[in-house]
């Protein structure tokens, strides 16, 4: 369970991982060593899990967002391994799950315009046989954030 000091430092790291040590450690009242401590005690396990820069999509020709769903009827594990092998090595896909419901497997590819997927399709049904693949194209972004509410981690 993580304290309000911690909550309160994950908080600012997932605004800003860049922000010095001291800075963080005046918002949470505490001196630079133990806010170091504390961030190198969540890195340990694993809270922390990495620290990234978050790039402008357009910027990088990476603008376009295709939400793919899949349904199969292969639920073997072999074919599992398979499958993931082939999305793992896909980098226009940047999310991948196992759903619950009507779709098996939801994937969220970047690519720079309906060209570059439609050539990114060919390449995913080359790899892996699925039964129905949907493709639907995000038109506007409403919001998008990577920090995820820590509220939760307050409850016991």
């Amino acid at each position: 369970m993580l304290d309000r000091i911690d909550r309160k430092i994950l908080a600012i790291l997932q605004e800003d991982c860049t922000m010095p040590v001291a800075e963080i450690g005046k918002r949470v009242g505490l001196s630079t060593t133990p806010c170091w401590r504390r961030i190198q005690k969540l890195e340990e396990e694993g809270v922390i899990q990495r620290r990234v820069a978050l790039l402008d999509p357009k910027k990088v020709r990476a603008g376009v967002t295709v939400f793919v769903a899949i349904r199969t009827n292969q639920h073997a594990e072999d074919w599992l391994a398979k499958f993931a092998a082939a999305v793992n090595d896909l980098p226009e896909v940047v999310e991948f799950y196992r759903m619950s419901g009507e779709v098996d497997y939801l994937l969220r590819v970047v690519v720079p315009d309906i060209e570059r997927y439609d050539a990114f399709y060919k390449k995913l049904i080359s790899r892996v046989a699925l039964s129905d693949v949907s493709s639907s194209f995000a038109m506007e972004q409403i919001k998008f954030t990577t920090a995820l509410p820590l509220e939760f981690a307050a409850e016991a």
